[in-house]
């Protein structure tokens, strides 16, 4: 099997060969040395280093993604059918943070019930800052009524 190393596998997937590294040391990707001890990455981790690129850019922790691949086949290159498992167990999840990106995008400019115009002057949505009883943050956006 044909293998990359960490320049190629830097220069196809985008990542800066130091992130590799620590992906790497994470867990999170594989390699096997040369007798000069140089990495080198199978083409399988092409698509292990876009998972984790996207899922972080969509606010997933290292964690979650390192909980996510710990569940792909090890001995062997992930099949589509291996893909397509993990992606029926984070759907739920995806579901979720699209519904409150969407919110975040529909109602940013509205009361989020953050407490900044509830103070003194939200009477309708937030008042006496009622919200603020539910605990910290943006209770209307995190947790929307209904």
């Amino acid at each position: 099997m044909e293998t990359l190393t960490i320049g190629d596998l830097s220069a196809r997937s985008g990542v800066a060969p130091s992130a590799l590294r620590y992906y790497e040391r994470e867990g999170l990707i594989r390699s096997t040395r040369t007798s000069g001890n140089q990495r080198r990455y199978d083409r399988a981790e092409l698509r292990r280093v876009a998972f984790i690129r996207i899922a972080q850019q969509v606010g997933v922790s290292l964690e979650e993604i390192r909980g996510a691949l710990a569940e792909l086949p090890e001995s062997r290159t992930p099949t589509r059918a291996d893909w397509a498992r993990l992606s029926d167990r984070w759907r739920h999840r995806l579901e979720e943070k699209i519904a409150l990106m969407q919110r975040l995008r529909d109602d940013l400019s509205g009361c989020i019930g953050c407490g900044c115009l509830s103070l003194h002057r939200c009477k309708l949505v937030n008042p006496d800052d009622r919200l603020a009883a539910e605990g910290t943050g943006a209770r209307i956006l995190l947790n929307p009524p209904g």
